[in-house]
């Protein structure tokens, strides 16, 4: 039997080292010049290679379509994962919010324990093979590339998905799939920064808040994210806005309303009655003293020109609604949300081939035997910390045993 494997990310990688035995062979297919070119950038190049915890706590952190992915994670788990890279002599470390990172902090041990394993169990490369069609001829699979023709019993698109195509991921999976008939769901960005109208000065650019509330309203819908914000002149970015990224990226921008807590574990009526006791702690300060004891330096100035309260105003002089609408600013400092941040520098695609149309217990086609689908480029997605890298290999280590097992 041969098998085919386009693509030589996480997924890709891990498929063809899994599936590679005496009874079959396998091709890596890849456009660019070395593996796992993508593998390289993630998590800053230190590579947040999975997330420590358990099948249930896992799902629940998968946006799109997480019951689809129950067959797989329970067959190749995040403890799977850790013991397969500290078994192939790459040993890991966890971090806060049990993200798991290989112990040098190097994205490349992570590449090369991959890549080795590929090549100890008899997988073949072909680098700069870019794929141009894939087809099925009565029982054979036929992959014309630029420069040559291959034909295979099994076929494996790992092709990812749309951000960073610089990398090598623009999309030619769902080019595939539709060809042999299969449906599409519309890429969006995840995992992105969420773009304002108001301008954000220089000096705030890299600037990170920490400990506040990121908050979306969406009809009735509310989401809300506590940790780090980070500012940068396309926008907001940090944990909280990725994650609200990925909750609200099919939604009309003109519906949400987004804000910002600076005080989140403080009530409306207790930060109030601390703003009191600082105007009459000195009474001839102005109302930036006040601020500049309830926010950074960095985002004083800025705030009052958005929020347009007085920052010269005495306190002596402050009336009850004056302060009031301090209050609510400090609570829900508002921003015109305008859309988010461009696919190509997402972290992770939302959407892809549907899940409707792929068999979660193989990542096998159901509309065409012996064609299998695994990581990004299916509709499935989740937060950050390691998550989208563990679906890679779920998938990717389950689609390479049911071909063994076909």
């Amino acid at each position: 039997m041969k098998t085919l494997v386009i693509g030589s990310g996480p997924a890709g990688l891990i498929a063809a080292s899994t599936a590679a035995n005496k009874n079959n062979q396998v091709i890596v297919l890849e456009k660019n010049e070395k593996a796992g070119k993508k593998l390289f950038i993630t998590g800053k190049g230190r590579c947040n290679v999975t997330n420590n915890c358990n099948e249930r706590e896992f799902i629940a952190n998968v946006v799109s379509n997480p019951k689809f992915l129950f067959s797989a994670i329970n067959k190749f788990s995040s403890k799977d994962t850790i013991d397969w890279f500290e078994s192939k002599g790459c040993p890991l470390v966890i971090e806060r919010g049990n993200r798991v990172f290989p112990k040098s902090y190097r994205a490349g041990d992570i590449a090369n324990a991959l890549f080795g394993a590929c090549k100890n169990n008899g997988v073949k490369f072909a680098f700069g093979e870019s794929v141009i069609d894939v087809f099925k001829q009565e029982k054979q699979f036929v992959v014309k590339t630029k420069n040559n023709t291959y034909s295979a019993d099994k076929i494996v698109i790992a092709t990812g998905g749309k951000s960073y195509s610089y990398t090598g991921s623009t999309g030619d999976g769902y080019k595939f799939a539709s060809r042999m008939g299969h449906t599409i769901v519309d890429p969006k960005p995840g995992l992105v920064t969420l773009k304002v109208k108001e301008s954000i000065p220089s000096s705030l650019y890299k600037f990170t808040l920490k400990n506040v509330s990121l908050n979306v309203a969406l009809g009735n819908k509310k989401y809300q994210e506590f940790g780090e914000v980070t500012f940068y002149k396309e926008g907001i970015a940090g944990a909280t806005a990725l994650t609200l990224s990925s909750l609200i990226n099919r939604t009309n921008p003109n519906e949400i309303s987004l804000s910002l807590d600076f005080k989140p574990a403080l009530t409306n009526e207790k930060l109030d009655q601390r703003i009191i006791r600082e105007i009459q702690s000195k009474e001839n300060q102005t109302l930036e003293h006040v601020v500049r004891k309830l926010l950074p330096k960095e985002m004083v100035d800025w705030f009052f020109g958005l929020t347009r309260i007085n920052k010269n105003r005495l306190t002596s002089e402050v009336k009850k609604e004056e302060r009031e609408s301090l209050v609510r600013n400090l609570k829900s400092f508002k921003f015109n949300f305008v859309g988010l941040d461009d696919i190509d520098r997402a972290v992770i695609t939302s959407g892809g081939i549907s899940t409707k149309e792929i068999n979660p217990k193989t990542m096998e086609s159901k509309l065409v035997p012996g064609l299998y689908f695994i990581g990004e480029v299916i509709d499935v997605d989740a937060f950050t910390g390691g998550f989208n890298m563990q679906i890679a290999f779920s998938t990717g280590a389950l689609a390479a045993e049911s071909i063994k097992n076909a």
